[in-house]
């Protein structure tokens, strides 16, 4: 049973899709810094200095507070904002995937075409199959 996990776990699939984890966990942290340093402040700014972040429904009436963090230790909350950030999030990681996609579908087009035929060779094609055609004569 040790041998046959052990054949399981080296197989090349399973290591490439740990290696993509690993690589997708990394590239997570790089794309929420985007979406939260870099892209909502930027449409905070746009939309008159709206921080996503603390736009919550306070749920019980006992919610006062006016950050998203305070108003959950004081009741349920619907914290929309964080919805929006990670909707983006989500729409930024999507779009970078299409790319990376769209990019080795065009290099493996590339790949696949078959090159053309040089001339010289279609040439001499040409009059192998007419001396082949007058010695049939």
């Amino acid at each position: 049973m040790l041998s046959e996990f052990k054949k399981f776990a080296m197989r090349g699939n399973v290591v490439d899709l740990a290696i993509g984890v690993i690589i997708g966990a990394a590239f997570s942290g790089i794309v929420n810094s985007l979406v939260s340093d870099i892209f909502m402040p930027i449409i905070g700014w746009i939309t008159g200095g709206l921080d996503f972040t603390n736009y919550f429904i306070a749920l019980g009436k006992n919610v006062t507070a006016t950050s998203y963090a305070e108003a959950q230790k004081q009741g349920a909350v619907i914290g929309y904002g964080r919805f929006i950030t990670l909707a983006v999030n989500f729409l930024i990681i999507a779009w970078i995937l299409f790319l990376v996609v769209r990019g080795i579908n065009r290099l493996k087009a590339k790949e696949e075409a078959a090159p053309e035929t040089p001339a010289d060779v279609v040439l001499l094609a040409e009059i192998r199959d007419l001396l082949a055609a007058k010695k049939a004569v």
